[in-house]
This record gives C-alpha cells, sequence and structure tokens, in this order.
C-alpha cells in the first residue's frame, strides 16, 4: 500500500502543476512541470524546516522512500520507450539507419571519453578533485541522450521528418551502448576485476544490445499475430500492455536490455499492424491509449526530476562545477556528433545546420540521473549526483525550450535541397 500511497501523491502533484503551467506559466507541459517542482523544491529547501516542517518533511520521506533508478529503469521507460517505438515509421528508421546506428554507438564512445578526460583536466580549477575513473563513470552516464525527454521536445519543434528520425533514431538506441560502457567502467571504479578485452566487451554487447533486440522483435512479431486474429480494441490494449510488462520481466531473467526489448517491440507492433486493416475503432483507441500513457508518465516523470533536488545535501557547492560539466558536455556531445559525419558515408547527409540541431537536441534526462543514483555510496557519489543533476535540469529547461528557435526549417530545408542538388550532380 505504501507504493500506492506514494504514486497517488506524485499524480496528484503531477496533475496540480500541469494545470498552473497550463494556466500561467504556458510551457510545455512536461518542462513546466519540472520547472514548478523545482521552485517549490528550491523553497522547501531554503524554509521548509522552518515554515512548512510538516510538507518538507513528508515529501523528503516520499522521495527517500522510492527508488528512483528502480521506477525509471525497471517500470516507466518500458511504457515510454515502448510508446516512442510505436509511433516511428520503420520507413524513415531504414532511411536514417546508418547514422542512428553510428551515433548510438561510436557517438556514446566518443563523448564519454571526451567528457572524462575534459571533467579530469578542468574540475580542479573549480576545487572538486575526481579521479579520472570517475570521470569516466560520469562521461558513460551522461553520454547517451534521454528518449523520453528528447521525444516530448521534439513534439514542439517543428523538423523536418529525416532530421526527427536521426534525433529520435538515436535516443532510443543508444541506452543499450551506454548501460553497457558504463557497468564496464564502474566495475572498474570501484575496484571489481574486469576483462577489458574486445572479445569479451563485444559479447556483453551482443548479448545485452543484441539479445534485447531479438527479443523484442519476437515479442512484437507473436502479439501482432495474436491481434490480427482478434480485432478488438480492448484486448489490443490488453496484448500491448502485456507486451510491456511481461517483456521485461523476461529480458531481466534472460540478463538483457529492458529498454532495447521495448524499442524493438514497439517499432514492429506499430509498423507491423498498419500491414493489416485494423477496425478504425481499434486503432484510434490503441494510439490514444499509447499517447496517455506517454503525456501521464512523462508528466510524473519530470515532476521526479524536478523534486530529485531534496535528495542533494548541498547543491550550491557543486553549482560551479556544473556549470563546468555543462559546458565540457556540450562540447563532448560537438564532437560526438560533428566526428562521425566526416566520414565520406555521411558527409552529404549533414549539414552544418543540422549538426547545430543534433547538437543542441542531444537532451539528457532521467536515465542519467537514475543511473546516477545506482552509483554505490562513497566519497565521489554524491559529486557525480549533483553535477549530474545540473546538466540534466539545463539541457531539459534550456536547451528544451530554445530547440525550436535553432532548428530552423527553412535554413535545415534549404540546406537539404543544396545537398540533394550536389549528390545529383555527382551521380551525373
Amino acid at each position: 500500500m505504501e507504493l500506492y500511497y506514494s504514486f497517488s501523491a506524485l499524480i496528484v502533484l503531477a496533475s496540480i502543476f500541469a494545470y498552473l503551467n497550463y494556466r500561467f506559466l504556458k510551457l510545455p507541459s512536461t518542462i513546466g512541470i519540472m520547472v514548478i517542482a523545482i521552485v517549490v523544491s528550491i523553497f522547501l529547501v531554503l524554509f521548509g524546516e522552518t515554515v512548512l516542517p510538516r510538507t518538507f518533511g513528508h515529501l523528503h520521506n516520499l522521495m527517500n522512500g522510492i527508488d528512483f533508478t528502480e521506477v525509471l529503469m525497471g517500470a516507466m521507460l518500458n511504457f515510454l520507450l515502448f510508446a516512442g517505438g510505436i509511433h516511428i515509421n520503420i520507413n524513415d528508421l531504414k532511411e536514417q539507419f546508418r547514422p542512428v546506428v553510428i551515433f548510438s554507438t561510436v557517438g556514446v564512445v566518443i563523448s564519454t571519453f571526451v567528457v572524462g578526460f575534459g571533467m579530469f583536466y578542468l574540475l580542479p580549477y573549480v576545487g572538486v578533485k575526481l579521479p579520472f575513473i570517475y570521470c569516466l563513470v560520469f562521461g558513460a552516464l551522461i553520454s547517451p541522450t534521454d528518449p523520453v525527454a528528447v521525444l516530448s521536445v521534439l513534439k514542439q519543434a517543428k523538423v523536418s521528418k529525416s532530421l526527427e528520425t536521426k534525433v529520435a533514431g538515436e535516443s532510443l538506441f543508444n541506452d543499450g551502448m551506454a548501460v553497457v560502457v558504463f557497468t564496464v567502467i564502474l566495475q572498474l571504479a570501484v575496484g571489481k576485476e574486469v576483462d577489458l578485452s574486445v572479445e569479451t566487451i563485444g559479447l556483453l554487447l551482443l548479448k545485452e544490445a543484441g539479445g534485447g533486440l531479438l527479443l523484442g522483435v519476437l515479442l512484437g512479431w507473436v502479439t501482432s499475430r495474436l491481434m490480427r486474429e482478434v480485432d478488438d480494441y480492448i484486448i489490443s490494449v490488453l496484448v500491448t500492455l502485456s507486451v510491456v510488462m511481461g517483456g521485461y520481466l523476461i529480458a531481466r531473467q534472460m540478463h538483457i536490455s529492458g529498454p532495447l526489448t521495448m524499442v524493438a517491440a514497439g517499432l514492429f507492433m506499430g509498423n507491423f499492424n498498419r500491414s493489416f486493416k485494423m477496425k478504425s475503432v481499434t486503432q484510434d483507441y490503441l494510439i490514444k491509449f499509447w499517447e496517455l500513457i506517454d503525456e501521464i508518465l512523462n508528466a510524473v516523470l519530470f515532476l521526479f526530476i524536478g523534486f530529485e533536488l531534496l535528495m542533494i545535501k548541498d547543491l550550491r557547492h557543486f553549482m560551479i562545477p556544473g556549470l563546468a560539466a555543462i559546458v565540457v558536455v556540450l562540447f563532448a556531445r560537438f564532437i560526438s556528433i560533428w566526428g562521425p559525419t566526416k566520414f565520406t558515408s555521411l558527409r552529404k547527409s549533414f549539414s552544418p545546420q543540422t549538426v547545430k540541431v543534433l547538437v543542441w537536441g542531444g537532451i539528457r534526462g532521467g536515465v542519467s540521473i537514475a543511473l546516477a543514483m545506482s552509483i554505490p555510496k562513497s566519497e565521489y557519489s554524491e559529486i557525480i549526483l549533483s553535477i549530474t543533476y545540473c546538466v540534466v535540469v539545463f539541457s531539459i529547461i534550456v536547451q528544451g525550450l530554445t530547440i525550436a528557435k535553432v532548428a530552423n526549417p527553412n535554413k535545415i530545408a534549404k540546406e537539404e535541397e543544396e545537398q540533394e542538388s550536389i549528390a545529383v550532380e555527382e551521380k551525373a
């Protein structure tokens, strides 16, 4: 019952904050909820114990009693990734397959090491000493773009379909690579013996990522065939729910990537079901159901992120290191995007404007905070959590609210037309 009370309190708070944002702030819903939660958190941190001691105590106990890593990585993320995958057109993804794969694998590794080296050499200048291995741990957890935050913000920015697919595709798939890199580096940081051979890491990646994708496709294929035989909206909703909830349990037992399982299942079911004529009422209910789930869980997740401020003991002490981390992470994001686009096979697909949108649209979110909170308690875990929080809040609020202005549709369309004409001339 304690979990029920906690979730009930979060839903009530999310609905109140969503209403206040709609009436007064007029920000995108999820960002507005997070901003209000941060403002409330700051007020409670500064004055809560004297002005509203009971409220401060209740909220602190609520956040302290919830395992954010388990709730996000083990429950919410599965629903959100499935909802994101089910709305992506597989044909659009096929066209952007090469850049999506490169950015979600090579890009993550490049970003991890650029952030690691950058933080190691920059932090001493702001009065913080962090061992190099923990700098790499931070680099691994902050490198993946958050699919939930990215998909939420992309709804507000009117970008071309190809660019939207690049950004959304990368964010959906880079979690698998990031978790493997994070796991290996964290084990080294806490003193465990890890076989760093290419063969071992390759097998680990194949098991985590490849196994997750394979399981997702299998689940998607089986359940899509079942839905084809029974074209009923209630059964269709129940079947998709069983894929998410049962699929995660299977992935966990097999020790493979649950997030990638959900992405693959969502992609397969979303596109397979288009190949046969589903009743309009069934399709309408199914789409609206997952849109509603997406919106509700997004609201709760961003509320979580805002209230995580209550769990950081002395954020003010880490504000300057946090600002330094923001600069390093943005630079690393630029290198991890700009570097791969210099390859001959990708050069013609990426104009300067496209690179700029990909860099600024690489938004970090709850996944990074969840990974930071999974680090075993040590003298460095609080530092990493604090600077991670600074980067995530900046990323969601500043980058999220300005991406629509950065993503100039007219400039992107003009540059893409110029690139297409150059490609045609070269072929001729």
